[in-house]
């Protein structure tokens, strides 16, 4: 049974920062490790399922 609904490598985006994008890293316990990738070097970002979606933000233009 896959739990997650985002698989390694793709592209989604965190509520709060809509026009961010984000890249799914790894997926472990119930959160997904993202990184930017405009700054791959930066620490990964630990988010819920709930707090991300696929979705760009429309008004974001």
């Amino acid at each position: 049974m896959i739990e997650n609904k985002f698989a390694e490598g793709t592209t989604v985006y965190a509520l709060a920062q809509p026009n961010e994008k984000l890249i799914v890293k790894r997926y472990i316990k119930r959160i997904y490790y993202c990184t930017t990738p405009a700054h791959p070097d930066q620490k990964e970002l630990a988010l819920f399922e709930r707090e991300i979606t696929d979705v760009a933000d429309p008004a974001a233009g």
